[in-house]
């Protein structure tokens, strides 16, 4: 049962082959074996997932199932749930219980999926490797003995569904953190349209580039979950109004005489990547030109300009946004000898090391001397890479180009701030622009490892983004069934 996808998973407990409670138990049997040694998960709630199935197999057996019912999913541990210790990651909230439901954790609640735990990831998300979070880092499956990341901040999500310890999950996309994890470790992730799903409830980071999606081991187990988490909600200011259904399978966007201009981006040509990723890379160019696609070289002029910006803007949001932490209404409270010294005391001992980094920078280029020297001026190169997709996207559909420049690093990789920061050079543009891109496996390099490709499309053309990634994910064939990773 550990390798079915969620597609299968569905079609077998709505035929009776198989139970929610079964269904279930095996995951739990195998979170329990496997669990402690990848580190995927921060809380457990197994009473819980046995309760979700039982009611999802009582659903069935009345014949009125859910659309996702009896699916055991990981919640990223950002969304709040009622009642369930949502942290973070972070020493600030390790004892923090929310009494309300984030709107995505909600809508998977209606659609009727089981809730197998909440998922590790980098503190308040802030990280690449997981490696910032208060709980320890999470593991990558793929050769479990070399300890290399799962990336990050969504690392304990893609651990788990990798591992077969969830067959699907939440993640939250602010640079890169749904599509760089999801590439390294062989599966799908999804940064929908800014605004196409609710931040409400989600412990915030980056306001206006943090962007929930989901992570799955296939396009159309992504579609499906997508499609339960996506909807307008009156409670987040920035959800848009913009109805999304995914029909799946998904339908071919190429082949039978389809046509499609897919564009590469000029300005990624120079930049270094590895030679399997170059290869692979090639190869599903190739692929797509042989079912009739027009591949077109696109510019944006200053797209290799997005990781500065991205490192100005997103610090900047979550200084305003890590304020609130101040050991008076919540979380950690470690009393000084009076009200500043409580809130010095509380934020130092509250937050890691980088965290404490970015807060730092964001104060900083927010601060009167710098604000328009740096953050105004990150605003305004953000709109010109903006408006240089909306201008590349009138010469072709859809956009392909590398998730990442390689595979998974070790944990213990001994790497600067910076050079962790480089590492989400494919993926910061889509978020500072708002628009929809998918990382889906292309191939596996010659040590074995899953590398990934985006797929990237305007503002609310996520269907058509996974439906072209879908073709690269039949065309690349990667076998990334838990047993076969793990080889158990």
């Amino acid at each position: 049962m550990i390798d079915l996808t969620i597609t299968e998973a569905l079609e077998k407990l709505k035929s009776g082959d198989i139970s929610a409670t079964e269904l279930t138990r095996a995951h739990l049997e195998r979170i329990e074996k496997y669990g402690p040694e990848l580190n995927c998960y921060i809380t457990l709630t197994p009473e819980r997932a046995l309760s979700d199935a039982a009611a999802a197999d009582a659903r069935y057996a009345a014949g009125n199932p859910l659309p996702l019912d009896g699916i055991p999913i990981g919640m990223k541990d950002l969304f709040a749930t009622r009642g369930i210790r949502t942290t973070a990651a972070s020493h600030m909230l390790e004892n923090f219980v929310p009494q309300y439901e984030s709107t995505v954790s909600q809508k998977f609640i209606d659609a009727g999926t089981v809730l197998l735990g909440k998922t590790n990831l980098d503190e308040f998300a802030m990280g690449t490797f997981s490696k910032t979070s208060y709980f320890g880092a999470p593991v990558n499956p793929w050769q479990l003995e070399r300890k290399l990341t799962a990336g990050g901040s969504s690392g304990g999500t893609t651990s788990a569904v990798a591992s077969g310890l969830a067959m699907g999950g939440t993640g939250t996309d602010t640079g890169g953190s749904i599509r760089f994890p999801a590439s390294i470790t062989g599966l799908v992730g999804m940064k929908p349209t800014y605004g196409l799903c609710s931040r409400w409830g989600c412990v915030a980071f980056a306001s206006s580039l943090d962007t929930p999606g989901p992570v799955a081991r296939t396009v159309d187990d992504a579609a499906l979950l997508l499609s339960a988490m996506a909807g307008h909600d009156p409670k987040d200011s920035t959800s848009a109004d913009a109805g999304f259904h995914a029909h799946t399978p998904l339908e071919p966007i190429l082949g039978d005489g389809k046509k499609l201009r897919v564009g590469v981006i000029k300005e990624f040509a120079n930049v270094e990547i590895s030679p399997d990723m170059k290869r692979i890379f090639d190869a599903r160019i190739a692929d797509l030109k042989s079912l009739g696609a027009e591949i077109v070289e696109v510019s944006i002029p200053n797209i290799l300009d997005a990781l500065a910006v991205y490192y100005v803007v997103a610090p900047a949001e979550a200084s305003s946004n890590l304020a609130r932490y101040d050991g008076m209404r919540y979380g950690l409270r470690v009393d000084g000898t009076d009200l500043i010294d409580t809130y010095k005391k509380t934020r130092a001992a509250g937050f890691g090391t980088e965290v404490q980094r970015r807060i730092l920078i964001g104060t900083a280029v927010l601060s009167s001397e710098s604000y328009d020297v740096y953050f105004m001026q990150a605003a305004r190169v953000r709109r010109l890479i903006a408006d240089a997709f909306d201008r590349a996207f009138e010469q072709c559909d859809l956009i392909v180009c590398p998730s990442g420049a390689g595979t998974a690093l070790p944990l213990d990789s001994d790497l600067t701030p910076l050079e962790y920061y480089a590492l989400d050079l494919f993926t910061v543009a889509m978020n500072l622009a708002g628009i929809p891109a998918c990382s889906v496996p292309a191939g596996l390099a010659t040590n074995g490892l899953p590398l990934g490709m985006q797929t990237v499309g305007r503002k609310f053309d996520d269907m058509r983004v996974m439906q072209l990634a879908k073709h690269i994910e039949q065309f690349a064939g990667v076998d990334n069934r838990p047993t076969k990773i793990m080889g158990k």
